[in-house]
């Protein structure tokens, strides 16, 4: 059998995406990355979800530059980003009846060591402190889900986005995986190790 043929049987190929009205999401972004070698290793297909444009270029483009300009720049060492997808509850949709498309797309960041000048304010109303050492944010992938996660406004077509602390988004992935223990995408949260402040 070709090789080709066995990737096509385990994953996602470009002719899956030919014709969807999907874009190629990233997982991790392309805009994260510091070379161009690991700029280029984030457009693999294990990398890509099936996303709607409106909100792949929209509202979670914006989460993505907010986490690089104005977050990053205060990590002091690594940052660590962890970004997935939550399933249709029910009514899995697919695209070329092979790839699953999320009806949510969520991301956490974890900067266990930041320094924060004092009196920065993001735009001149939120204090940049309430964003570390984590934050998290879940995008509708779909206009027509209801509202249970992710708020809809006019001015984001259905397509928001929704900024809390980490321990909600673990609590939101608790509840829609339908799981007993807690979910903990972070080791001891974050824990602060040498945090400047």
């Amino acid at each position: 059998m070709h090789p080709l043929n066995e990737v096509f049987k385990s994953q996602a190929v470009l002719e899956d995406y030919k014709q969807s009205n999907f874009t190629k999401g990233h997982l991790a972004p392309c805009s994260h990355m510091n070379t161009e070698e690991d700029k280029e290793a984030t457009f693999t297909l294990t990398n890509i979800v099936p996303q709607v444009d409106k909100s792949n270029s929209g509202p979670w483009e914006k989460w993505e530059e907010k986490v690089k300009k104005k977050i990053k720049p205060h990590c002091r060492g690594e940052m660590y980003v962890i970004t997935g997808v939550m399933p249709y509850e029910s009514n899995t949709s697919l695209i070329n009846d092979r790839v699953a498309v999320p009806e949510y797309i969520w991301s956490a960041y974890c900067c266990p060591t930041y320094k924060i000048p004092n009196g920065l304010k993001d735009k001149g109303s939120i204090n940049m402190q309430q964003f570390f050492p984590t934050y998290g944010a879940v995008g509708r992938n779909d206009p027509n889900s209801n509202e249970k996660i992710v708020n809809k406004t006019d001015t984001s077509q259905g397509y928001d986005v929704r900024e809390m602390p980490l321990v909600e988004l673990e609590n939101i992935l608790k509840e829609r995986m339908n799981k007993e223990e807690e979910v903990r995408l972070f080791k001891d949260s974050c824990k602060k190790d040498k945090t400047e402040i």
